[in-house]
């Protein structure tokens, strides 16, 4: 992953906390950059915006994810592995903290209304259905599209389970529940 210049991570980490603790996008870019120990006008000359400052901290938890599911693929031995694999990443802890929770929770609700949150949010659903499908062909056929927006969805529920209650579920559960979903639709299928 490349990695944002030291005061950007920052402020992207900041904003993480930050919106974590709060549950919301309400917070400021001050109450951000105080966190983070820089002035407010450093982070608006970084990223414009509050709205641009949580797309580039969206980008930075894409990217975290995206690493850890590359590392995940490519351990693999089997399609079967590289499903669990792609599973197992969305639940790692530096996946599935509350803070990070939070913050994709409130990323969905900025994709109602910003165009660009909307195509990012896109980008990483189309990404997570084609990692999916693309390993559950082998072993599913034609239906592996539909398992792998069963699997999806259930990623999503859980994480927005987590959001209203965040000690309910641990990552290792949470990969549990999906784990079974897929063991169940694969067996369905013999």
């Amino acid at each position: 992953m490349a990695a944002l210049p030291a005061r950007k991570q920052q402020l992207v980490e900041a904003a993480i906390y930050e919106i974590g603790t709060s549950g919301s996008l309400s917070v400021t870019v001050g109450q951000i950059a105080k966190r983070a120990g820089v002035s407010a006008a450093l982070a608006f000359h970084y990223f414009g915006d509050k709205d641009r400052l949580f797309l580039a901290t969206m980008r930075y938890i894409l990217r975290i994810y995206g690493d850890e599911a590359r590392r995940a693929l490519l351990a693999a031995q089997s399609p079967r592995e590289r499903v669990e694999g792609v599973i197992r990443s969305c639940f790692t802890p530096a996946n599935f903290r509350a803070e990070v929770v939070a913050t994709w929770l409130n990323f969905y609700v900025m994709a109602q209304q910003s165009a660009e949150a909307r195509r990012l949010l896109s980008i990483y659903h189309r990404r997570l259905k084609s990692n999916l499908t693309r390993d559950l062909r082998p072993l599913a056929g034609e239906r592996a599209s539909d398992i792998a927006l069963r699997i999806a969805g259930l990623i999503d529920g859980i994480y927005f389970r987590s959001a209203l209650n965040p000690n309910e579920t641990t990552s290792q559960q949470a990969s549990a529940h999906v784990l079974t979903l897929l063991d169940n639709e694969l067996e369905a299928l013999s």
